[in-house]
Parts: C-alpha cells; structure tokens; sequence
C-alpha cells in the first residue's frame, strides 16, 4: 500500500541566490495556487501572494514571479524525521 503525504513543502529558489520554502496541505493545493497565481503571471513584476500556513495569523509573503528561477516540491510523510 503506498504511503500519503501528510503535506509537501514547495522550495522556491530566486534569482539572487535567495530561497524559501512555503507548505500546502495537499498536491491538490500547491496545483491550484501554482495555475491560478503563479502560472498567469509567471514573466509579470507584479507582487503575488503566496499563501501561508494559519499557524502565524497576520503574516504574509509576497512574491515578484519573475523573480523565480527554479521550484521543488518535496511530500513529507508523518514517519519523516523533520528537519531544522
């Protein structure tokens, strides 16, 4: 039986050498924020949100897509030894 994700955190690199990484809940999510947000704007210097767990109420990113050079999406499985 294979195994679920229990989320997948999105590694974004930008074009300065500066990374972050942002979770979602599901594929299904990142998918959506990735062709309704990212996608449409992808050459744009416009901000963009980019959403944020609940577990700091009030805070936020945003981000210029054009800026983005490179995306990983890694799942993370409850079994999995977190890292810090």
């Amino acid at each position: 039986m294979p195994r679920t994700p229990s989320e997948y955190i999105v590694h974004m690199l930008f074009d300065g050498g500066h990374r972050e990484e942002v979770r979602f809940q599901s594929i299904q999510d990142f998918q959506k924020w990735y062709s309704s947000e990212l996608m449409p704007k992808a050459s744009s210097d416009d901000l963009i949100s980019v959403p944020l767990p609940k577990v700091n109420p009030g805070e936020y990113m945003v981000i210029r897509p054009s800026r983005i050079v490179g995306i990983r999406v890694e799942p993370v499985f409850s079994s999995s030894v977190e890292r810090y």
